[in-house]
């Protein structure tokens, strides 16, 4: 594995662990084991922050990867990207939302928001790494122009 794909293939391991320990917790909590599920879904939590720093930090640093896949699909997957952009961004603020009432012990609506917050979650991981599979197994592209040398360089 080159260093053109590591941070990405960590990146997504990170944002697949996490959907996996959301579903791990879920499956807790409907069990009545409500300090697992607490446990569990904290671990979720932090594995989408790493997710986020390594993101960040690849964005800054590395760069974004560009589209390599044919013409005739890039307009379709820039779509796809910004559905699963949009999608990502809502389960941030419904999860920290979720977390927080958690937290608060306001269970009602800690239930009821967790519910969606998973759902979120689950097509947001699904479409994470379907984008992961996009352009680094299918359809390997190049590198854009670092953040930091775009504002700096």
């Amino acid at each position: 594995m080159s260093s053109y794909t590591i941070m990405p293939t960590i990146s997504t391991s990170f944002i697949a662990l996490s959907a996996i320990l959301v579903a791990i917790g879920w499956n807790q909590i409907i069990r009545g084991k409500r300090e697992s599920h607490k446990k569990t879904m904290i671990a979720a939590a932090i594995a989408a922050i790493v997710f986020f720093i390594i993101y960040v930090s690849r964005t800054i640093f590395v760069g974004n990867t560009e589209w390599g896949g044919p013409d005739h699909l890039k307009t379709i997957y820039l779509i796809f990207l910004l559905f699963h952009i949009t999608l990502a961004m809502v389960a941030a603020v419904f999860g920290i939302t979720t977390l927080v009432l958690g937290f608060k012990e306001k269970y009602a609506k800690h239930r009821r928001w967790g519910r969606v917050t998973a759902v979120i979650w689950f097509i947001t991981a699904i479409t994470g790494v379907t984008v992961y599979v996009l352009l680094y197994l299918l359809y390997p592209g190049g590198h854009t122009k670092p953040v930091i040398d775009a504002i700096f360089g």
